[in-house]
């Protein structure tokens, strides 16, 4: 009996090393893979990552909606092009769809500058350009929700506010991921970022 017990352990011994060199081989085959296609393994890490703002942006969404906001949902809302009826969610609507954005967008930026694209440009100019394109993008996703809400309500109920703001999350990433990769978030080489940073220090001296 003894001897079946030290056979299997001497067994599982060797079977270790070998499971470790698998797993390792696998792991160099993914590095291999990444190296050779940066930019695609980036675009699937800023998808990845920007999961992170999405489960901010559908929980501030339903805390707001639900919650915070609900006792404008009859009310209806109308400010410029902005024109939520009561059946596309009312005052309640827009300032949900508004909070989520804006605290979504926080955690996009953080998460994407140091995780996804580990930028070392400006963080001075960057912020400027970055806050741009989000109120840019901030109005078209709240122009679509009540566009598609009323419609949407009359297919899926309740749930048509969530499908509005999956597709103004799909809205996001067409427009925001080329202008984090090439514009605001941009790895630069060691001396362009050494004086962006020295610029930098120099103008808050100066200020």
């Amino acid at each position: 009996m003894d001897d079946e017990v030290q056979g299997s352990g001497a067994s599982q011994q060797g079977s270790d090393p070998d499971a470790r060199r698998g797993g390792w081989s696998l792991w160099r085959r993914f590095q291999d893979w990444r190296d050779a296609h940066p930019d695609i393994y980036e675009f699937i890490m800023f998808n990845i990552m920007s999961n992170v703002a999405t489960i901010t942006n559908f929980l501030v969404l339903f805390v707001s909606n639900a919650i915070i906001f609900s006792a404008w949902a009859d009310t209806p809302f109308s400010w410029g092009p902005f024109e939520y009826t009561v059946a596309a969610g009312g005052l309640a609507g827009f300032l949900s769809f508004l909070l989520a954005y804006a605290a979504a967008q926080a955690v996009n930026f953080y998460v994407q500058r140091k995780v996804v694209f580990k930028a070392n440009n400006n963080l001075g100019a960057a912020i400027p350009i970055y806050i741009t394109a989000v109120v840019a993008v901030y109005f078209i996703c709240l122009y679509v929700p009540q566009i598609i809400v009323p419609p949407l309500t009359d297919v899926v109920g309740g749930w048509a506010v969530y499908v509005a703001n999956v597709v103004n999350i799909m809205i996001q990433v067409v427009i925001l991921y080329p202008v984090l990769k090439f514009v605001v978030m941009r790895k630069v080489e060691q001396n362009e970022a050494a004086e962006a940073a020295a610029h930098e220090a120099e103008g808050s001296r100066t200020d």
